[in-house]
């Protein structure tokens, strides 16, 4: 029997874009799937949006779950998720971005082949001007946040639950992926794309002062606090001068 995938998506007032990201997971290859909405109590038609949705995903075999409440922010919403998901394998899926049909049945396809904790893959980042680039996953002894992709990332269950996000920064996604990484997790790339990333998020502005915050952010909370040395620094103001270019 194949392993349950549970999905988490965090949402406030998302109804603008929750609709994609969910029609993405009802059209999975593999509908066995647990999905988890949590929302921060939020003040547009985001719950009702997503309720809507409820009758369809159960004809195909997908558990709905939507839980709405005030919450600590993003992060905080993301361990709500983990810590309520019941399936062995979790993902988790922003409420602005959307699966490939078959990202859930490439990952199970992997995850059954063992030797690994946790799966990510390639994505395509989307413009606002309409274009589109695929960045690629790649596992290098230099860590850096331009070979790792969280929308396509799936960590096995037990894992994630013993290692809740920090919610220190906009980057503690990433910071529990070099975590992970630091304490001997095993890693497993996927080339082809499994998920669709929208640009133009609070971590892609073009403000200078929000870049300072940013990097300060990556070097502290990912880098530093997980024993990686000072010259990562150097990654960092790399990573928001390339932003600064391709937006």
């Amino acid at each position: 029997m194949s392993e349950k995938v549970t999905i988490v998506t965090v949402t406030y007032n998302s109804e603008r874009t929750l609709g994609a990201t969910m029609e993405s997971v009802l059209n999975q290859t593999c509908p066995e799937i647990e999905y988890l909405i949590i929302d921060g109590a939020s003040a547009d038609g985001t719950v009702a949006l997503a309720e809507s949705f409820r009758e369809r995903m159960e004809r195909r075999g997908i558990c709905l779950r939507v839980v709405s409440e005030r919450d600590g922010g993003i992060y905080d919403a993301m361990n709500k998720g983990i810590r309520l998901a019941t399936g062995q394998i979790i993902g988790i899926l922003n409420s602005d971005d959307w699966y490939e049909p078959d990202a859930v049945e490439t990952v199970i396809e992997e995850f059954e082949k063992g030797g690994c904790d946790l799966v990510f893959s390639d994505i395509r980042l989307h413009k606002a001007d309409g274009g589109s680039f695929v960045k690629k996953a790649r596992l290098r002894r230099f860590q850096t946040s331009r070979d790792w992709n969280h929308p396509t990332m799936f960590v096995r269950a037990e894992v994630y639950k013993e290692h809740p996000f920090r919610n220190k920064g906009i980057h503690d996604d990433y910071g529990c992926y070099l975590q992970l990484v630091k304490e001997g997790y095993r890693v497993r790339t996927v080339g082809k794309v499994l998920a669709n990333f929208r640009m133009g998020g609070v971590s892609n502005r073009k403000s200078l002062r929000e870049a300072v915050g940013r990097i300060r952010d990556r070097y502290l909370w990912c880098y530093r606090a997980n024993g990686y040395s000072r010259w990562y620094l150097v990654e960092c103001l790399g990573i928001e001068a390339v932003k600064m270019i391709l937006g």
